[in-house]
Order: structure tokens, then C-alpha cells, then sequence
């Protein structure tokens, strides 16, 4: 066969979807064969709790009052100046950090913002550590920016960070750590012991090799929390720290792809490195974003749907997989379960629970074979319905004392 006239890679990440979205599009096929209500699919982390009032009642505002040229022209190549401030503001009003309008970049949601982040920071080999279980495209985004992710494994009890696997994993490469809770996959949100120690770590590792390691915080998860956990916000314990939001989760709006960049002010060569990322959006083609969800956030910003809703499935969901005999870490944020394979192969598990038209998606891209990752982010209706197949598949491996 003839060698082709395109670039290799992009052909195999074209050819190849990434195994949720191959789990995603299998249940599609399989609804129409048994109808939709007869699977259950747990694969996407798409919303199933509406957006909140005030977004709908701001679009249809927007869309009577402003103006075409005001609401559907260019803003700003980094965002519109009245949008950022609003944002600056909130940040500034509910973490207690500094902030600048002038160091925020609007992008379309948070794989542009980790994407833009990655290319703005990274140049050619330097490494990028993530935390096992880490979103599957992660590993593309850091390979896409020329540098290599390195996996670092948590503590399979709590998932929060092994510092000992930490340090054995710092090289002279490193340039940035990759840091997202609440967590997807896991749901698990570090907690401030946590983060205060990694930032104790970096900021020494960092003084002795004389140039700084970033942290890169990817927080589309921040608001969906239960319980009253709280999630630290990282500017306020590490100066040297890109926040990476979307508000994909937050106001259920994943298909509108709005977010963020916020450069701290505080960090080493804060100006370079926005400039870098505004670079990195001119480069990637990322400038602009959408200009009538760049309005909504100006006058939805601090809104949150429902997570309520979230809350409620965790419980059914949990509490009915521990019963039959499942282990997964609690989640106090997210809207995933982290889930141990009874078998040491997840694929396989994950094949067997296909008989029961439960779509579940394994571990071994988020970095953690033998686990799989159920999105409880459905109908409590669907839940409730899929309770009997679980029941079956534990039967099948009799997980059911």
C-alpha cells in the first residue's frame, strides 16, 4: 500500500476514538437494537441535571436586547474585557487570591485550556507528571505539546498522592505537574493536606534546581462536591499555578465549550507565560471563543445547577455496588465511581457486564488497570433500573456473601 501524504499520528488518533467514546458510540448501536431504555450506559460524563434558570433566562435576554454585531461578532482574541473582569472578580471575592482580568484567556472549554496551557509551557521532551487515574486525554494533549506524560501512581485506598512515587518520578525534565480534583475518574477530591504538601515539595524541588515547576489544575468538577467538602484552590498555596476551568459541569453546558485560563499574577514570569498562552491560542487556532457564552458567563458567573441530583445517585449507586460485593473509593465530588474489576483484566470485565447491557469503561487509559469507571451522572430512573444487572454481574462473580 502507498504511503500516504498525511501526518501519521493525527491519522491514528482520527482512526482510533478514545475507549469512551467507542463504549459511547457501541451503546448508541445497541439502543436501537433493544431500545434505549433496555441500556444502561454509564460511559460519557455528559450531564443529565439541566443547566440552572438564570441560563436560560440570560440567553433569552441576550437574544432580545443585544445587538448582532455586540453578540455574534470577534471579541478580543483572549476574551472579552468585561467577561474576564466579571470572572477576575469571583475568583478574587470567594478564594481570597489575587487576581487580574489581564491574566485571564477565555477558551472553548477545558480541553482548549489544557491544551493551550501544555503548548504555551512545554517545549520538546519535557515531562509532565499526572496522577493515576488521570483523564484519558491527557497522554494526547501533553504528547500533542511535545512533551511526554509520566504517570504517577496514587494510593489505590484513597487516591490521594503517593509522595514517595512523587519523587521517585522528578527529572530534570519535569515542568509541570498536572493536578484535577475533584477527580475524573475517581471522583475523589485531594484534600488540604494534600495540596499543602505537594505544594511544600514542588516549592523545594523547585529551589533546588534553580527554575520552577508549575502546577497545571484542571477543575471543570469544581462546584460538583457533597457533604460540604471543600476544594482547595491552588493559587492561594502554589504562586506557580495555571487554573484550567470549564463550565462544561458546573452550569451543564458541555456542548457550548466555554472555560477558561487563569495565569496567577503571582508566579515567576507571569507576563511571558500569558503572553505564551495567548500565543498558544494564536498558534492552535483556540482565539475568540464563543461570544454569546462568553456574555451568558458575565452575568451567570457564580451559578451552579443542580448537584443535588449527583449527590443522590452517588448514594443509590454505591451503596447497592458495596452490597453486592464491589469495592470503589468514595467520590465527594464528580460525578463518577472508581470501581475495582473482580478480575485482574478490566477489558474482560467490562466485556461480561456487556451481557447485562451495562456499559462500563475500563481503567487502563485513565492510567489504572483493573479498575473501571461508571458515570452515575444519568437519570435516577436509569439507576434504579440498572440495580438488578449489577446484581447479576456480582452473582456471576460471587462478589454476593
Amino acid at each position: 500500500m502507498r504511503r500516504m501524504d498525511m501526518n501519521q499520528r493525527m491519522y491514528e488518533l482520527g482512526s482510533k476514538r478514545s475507549v469512551i467514546r467507542e463504549i459511547f458510540e457501541f451503546g448508541k448501536k445497541r439502543a436501537a437494537e433493544v431500545g434505549a431504555e433496555n441500556v444502561y450506559d454509564f460511559s460519557l460524563g455528559n450531564p443529565s441535571v439541566n443547566p440552572p434558570e438564570i441560563v436560560k433566562d440570560t440567553l433569552s435576554e441576550l437574544l432580545s436586547t443585544v445587538e448582532g454585531a455586540a453578540l455574534h461578532g470577534y471579541s478580543s482574541a483572549q476574551g472579552d474585557l468585561s467577561v474576564r473582569k466579571a470572572i477576575a472578580d469571583y475568583i478574587a471575592k470567594t478564594q481570597n487570591v489575587k487576581t487580574d482580568p489581564d491574566y485571564i484567556y477565555m477558551t472553548c472549554g477545558a480541553a482548549a485550556s489544557l491544551t493551550i496551557t501544555l503548548s504555551a509551557l512545554c517545549n520538546a521532551g519535557d515531562e509532565v507528571i499526572a496522577f493515576t487515574p488521570f483523564f484519558t486525554e491527557y497522554r494526547v494533549f501533553t504528547e500533542t505539546a511535545g512533551a511526554k506524560l509520566v504517570a504517577v501512581k496514587s494510593d489505590e485506598k484513597t487516591f490521594q498522592i503517593d509522595f514517595d512515587e512523587l519523587e521517585k518520578a522528578i527529572t530534570p525534565k519535569t515542568a509541570a505537574v498536572l493536578v484535577n480534583s475533584p477527580n475524573n475518574p475517581s471522583g475523589v477530591v485531594y484534600t488540604e493536606e494534600t495540596i499543602k504538601k505537594l505544594s511544600a515539595f514542588l516549592e523545594k524541588v523547585s529551589k533546588e534546581r534553580g527554575k520552577p515547576i508549575y502546577i497545571i489544575t484542571d477543575e471543570p468538577y469544581r462546584e460538583l462536591v457533597y457533604g460540604g467538602v471543600k476544594v482547595p484552590y491552588l493559587t492561594a498555596y502554589y504562586k506557580n499555578t495555571f487554573v484550567c476551568y470549564s463550565y462544561s459541569k458546573s452550569l451543564s453546558l458541555p456542548g457550548e465549550r466555554i472555560g477558561y485560563i487563569f495565569v496567577n499574577p503571582e508566579m515567576e514570569n507571569a507576563r511571558q507565560l500569558y503572553l505564551a498562552v495567548c500565543g498558544a491560542g494564536r498558534a492552535l487556532g483556540y482565539v475568540c471563543a464563543p461570544v454569546l457564552f462568553q456574555k451568558l458567563i458575565a452575568r451567570c458567573v457564580g451559578a451552579v445547577s443542580d448537584v443535588s441530583v449527583y449527590e443522590k445517585n452517588r448514594d443509590l449507586l454505591a451503596g447497592a455496588l458495596r452490597k453486592d460485593g464491589f469495592f470503589c473509593v468514595q467520590p465527594d465530588g464528580a460525578f463518577y465511581l472508581f470501581v475495582k474489576s473482580p478480575e485482574a483484566d478490566a477489558n474482560k470485565f467490562c466485556e461480561r457486564a456487556k451481557k447485562y447491557d451495562l456499559l462500563l469503561v475500563p481503567g487502563d487509559d485513565f492510567g489504572s488497570p483493573g479498575f473501571v469507571r461508571i458515570a452515575y451522572c444519568v437519570s435516577p430512573d436509569m439507576i434504579r433500573r440498572s440495580l438488578p444487572s449489577f446484581e447479576k454481574l456480582a452473582a456471576e462473580y460471587e462478589l454476593i456473601k
